[in-house]
């Protein structure tokens, strides 16, 4: 092969004496090749510098030094964030991180979750509460797995990472009510676990503070039309609408805080928002939001070493839950 041409998918099936649509398969980590033809095929595209093959090189090595981590969507702040602080303490155990996400769909989550697992990873983070749970078992006798963030129901085999969520609540509805707000509703964003969690709490500290009566509950279905009843009531002459509005994540909290403004209210003196999750949005909307935050960057740290835990021999399965904070800013 002349020094200045690179080595194609051709040059490698013919050092290995295969088909290229057998290299193409097995650089791909997808099934329908036995385990020594892609070993034999990945050292020789390792041999002659395919691609500077990464893939090739940690496979045939046993993928001793990679992590998968997967997440949901790559745009959600609280998923880059436990990304990054996981990848921080990655550096300092000598690990690298490879990272997929499931751009908000279930079916590219499991397949990339099966394409980590496929790649010969040490493990995997998954920063997710969408997988199903009889596939994150059977991946868990794969490879150690970590899930960051709450499942509906518990998965054996597996350690887990998750908020406090309804004590991350209590402190929203008990800040608003100590400022005097009664009045007090709550919008939610989604049916999944930690909006659940969010929404019973509320209900339950509302009433153990006295203020069964006022409890209002409006979304997820449709969050456009829940802010809109929000913000009709609010602006209610009878002044027996809400006073104060505990949105289940900052996103949810934004468009109150959009839509109050666009109708002339004044926040915090007409209406008074917190959120969940103090994401950079908290930090960039105006006026600045109040937010329950959760440590983010800590939980990311915390799943390198429940994963550095299971490589060195922990079988016994871990589940922790870090304490949130709340943040308190210009929107109370």
């Amino acid at each position: 092969m002349p020094p200045t041409r690179r080595p194609t998918i051709i040059d490698v099936a013919a050092a290995a004496g295969v088909s290229k649509s057998l290299v193409s398969l097995a650089l791909r980590a997808e099934p329908g090749v036995s385990e020594a033809t892609r070993a034999r095929i990945l050292h020789a595209a390792e041999d002659l510098g395919y691609r500077s093959n990464v893939w090739a090189r940690n496979l045939v090595r046993g993928g001793e030094n990679l992590i998968g981590v997967l997440i949901t969507d790559l745009g959600n702040s609280y998923h880059t964030d436990v990304v990054l602080g996981l990848e921080e303490a990655a550096q300092e155990q000598g690990l690298s991180v490879m990272v997929a996400h499931g751009m908000r769909s279930t079916e590219r989550l499991v397949a990339q979750l099966r394409r980590q697992l496929a790649l010969g990873v040490a493990a995997v983070v998954v920063v997710s509460s969408w997988l199903p749970p009889d596939l994150l078992e059977a991946s868990a006798r794969a490879a150690p797995l970590v899930v960051v963030g709450r499942l509906p129901v518990a998965v054996p085999g597996l350690d887990t990472i998750n908020n406090d969520d309804a004590a991350g609540t209590r402190l929203a509805v008990e800040h608003l009510a100590s400022l005097g707000h009664e009045r007090i509703a709550h919008l939610g964003i989604s049916n999944r676990p930690a909006a659940q969690q969010r929404r019973a709490a509320y209900a339950t500290t509302m009433r153990a503070r006295g203020l069964a009566e006022h409890i209002v509950v409006v979304g997820p279905d449709d969050v456009t039309e829940g802010v809109a009843t929000l913000l009709r009531a609010t602006a209610r002459a009878d002044g027996t609408g809400p006073t104060a509005v505990f949105a289940s994540n900052d996103l949810g909290a934004s468009r109150v805080l959009d839509a109050a403004i666009d109708r002339g209210l004044a926040v915090p003196a007409d209406l008074a928002v917190v959120g969940y999750d103090n994401s950079t949005l908290a930090r960039t909307v105006r006026p600045r939001l109040t937010s329950v935050d959760q440590p983010r960057a800590d939980m990311g740290r915390l799943a390198l070493t429940l994963v550095v835990e299971r490589l060195e021999g922990r079988v016994e399965p871990r589940h922790e839950v870090v304490a949130p904070r709340l943040v308190v800013r210009g929107s109370t």
